[in-house]
């Protein structure tokens, strides 16, 4: 079964239910799973953000100003 069928298959399951509870618990399951940004970052993405909080944490971090002065 492709996952279009299985959606399709999963939502006639649950227009039957007449559980208030169960619904609840699936509506929290379901919102729970959202994607989280992280997960869609390669590893070298990731790698780089870990890389500048490390040095955000030794105090190695730049101002606002010192980057648009830089960038500018």
């Amino acid at each position: 079964m492709d996952i279009k069928t299985s959606k399709i298959e999963l939502v006639k399951m649950i227009l039957n239910i007449e559980n208030d509870t169960f619904i609840n618990k699936v509506t929290e399951f379901i919102n729970n799973e959202k994607s989280d940004f992280w997960n869609d970052l390669s590893l070298e993405e990731q790698a780089e953000i870990k890389k500048g909080i490390e040095q955000l944490n030794r105090g190695d971090g730049k101002s606002y100003k010192e980057v648009l002065k830089r960038i500018s």
